[in-house]
């Protein structure tokens, strides 16, 4: 199993454990500094959390000017700031000064699972598997484009086709695996799953093409690889982070995930 400690910081946020095991594993590099870690992913600059620093905690107002600098200082060519918060509840009330700066503040809700049931209404007739051919990477590159709309298309084509080269290095070594939903050879729903070491399991990806939403796909694929990530990884604990205000939330819930903690980001996409 893999291990999760980072140096002197003790990580408390179950999100953001997780993303620094799967970051590390497609080969991000993590700097600890005490009071907050430097993670880069020199392989794909414009990944905004692969390319973030992650605070302690929230900077004082006489901080965040230093801080800001110091971000552009360590990532020069990059054109977006990211900036996490560790913690296990909601922490924008404290990141006045700092949101002040540019950044804007989001939050998720990291969910977990220890048993998970069957979807109210399990979708059986797709054909439920892992990616395996370059053809099935090359459809999850397009559902993730079909999906994030909000970004410029050729530009997000590029860092999704590298993100994905990334999770089949992980799934290449053995420590996950991307499952979708195909119907009539079509990729409808794909998700992936990563073994995060210390009985923890993260997943990862989660997405459902535009045009195939609502027939039980995605929820019959989050508890096919809930059963395989007890039955064959050995995980103990599942976690996934959703948006609290997306309607996919309560797929999650419905196959038996709970909301846990709250994990608090920020991000800029252009500097000022």
């Amino acid at each position: 199993m893999l291990g999760t400690n980072l140096a002197s910081v003790d990580v408390l946020s179950l999100a953001f454990r997780t993303d620094l095991a799967i970051l590390r594993l497609a080969g991000a590099e993590i700097e600890d500094r005490g009071s907050l870690l430097v993670i880069r992913s020199p392989a794909n600059p414009a990944y905004y959390w692969g390319n973030f620093y992650l605070l302690e905690r929230p900077p004082a107002a006489d901080e965040v000017d230093g801080l800001v600098a110091a971000y552009d200082a360590d990532f020069p060519a990059s054109t977006h700031r990211a900036f996490g918060v560790d913690g296990t509840s909601d922490q924008r009330g404290a990141l006045a000064a700092l949101v002040a700066a540019g950044p804007a503040p989001d939050v998720g809700t990291v969910m977990t699972a220890t048993s998970v049931h069957p979807p109210p209404r399990p979708n059986a007739e797709a054909d439920y598997r892992m990616l395996a051919s370059d053809e099935d990477w090359a459809q999850r590159v397009e559902v993730s484009a079909a999906v994030n709309t909000d970004h410029e298309r050729e530009a997000y084509l590029e860092f999704a086709t590298r993100k994905a080269e990334h999770d089949r290095a992980v799934c290449d070594a053995g420590y996950g695996a991307w499952r979708g939903a195909f119907v009539h050879g079509r990729l409808a729903s794909v998700m992936g799953l990563v073994d995060c070491g210390d009985g923890l399991a993260r997943y990862q990806s989660v997405e459902t093409h535009p045009d195939l939403r609502g027939r039980g796909y995605a929820g019959t694929l989050v508890h096919r690889v809930a059963r395989h990530a007890f039955d064959d990884v050995g995980a103990r604990t599942l976690v996934m982070v959703a948006d609290p205000d997306y309607l996919a939330i309560r797929i999650y819930r419905s196959v038996g995930f709970d909301d846990t903690e709250v994990q608090t980001q920020l991000q800029q996409r252009e500097r000022g």
